[in-house]
């Protein structure tokens, strides 16, 4: 098992930056890949950014450029660094993890980032 917890959403005007943060706890070492999932009202979930154990990155091509994905093993956490916010980059963001070779999916709370013009 895997529990994530995540804190940094807010609200912010258009052009400024957040910082989220998960900090994952439990079978770490079972862990495949983290990421960031994001979900806007009326809207499907969508990936914004993973990182997987291997060290590659892959973003959602309406982030690139924008946002940053990281990890601090010792700490056992995952950011998610948004520079350069847009209103429609409001949504409730998912912290994520997968593990055990992709058969478990775990997710964060959600913490809500909200843009204003």
């Amino acid at each position: 098992q895997v529990q994530l917890v995540e804190s940094g959403g807010g609200l912010v005007q258009a052009g400024e930056s957040l910082r989220l943060s998960c900090v994952v706890s439990g079978s770490t070492f079972s862990i495949n890949a983290m990421g960031w999932y994001r979900q806007a009202p009326g809207k499907q979930r969508e990936l914004v950014a993973r990182t997987s154990s291997d060290g590659s990155t892959n973003y959602a091509d309406s982030v690139k450029g924008r946002f940053t994905i990281s990890r601090d093993n010792a700490k056992n956490t995952v950011y998610l660094q948004m520079n350069s916010l847009k209103p429609e980059d409001t949504a409730v963001y998912f912290c994520n993890v997968i593990a055990d070779r992709g058969v478990n999916w775990y997710w964060g709370q959600g913490t809500q980032v909200t843009v204003s013009s």
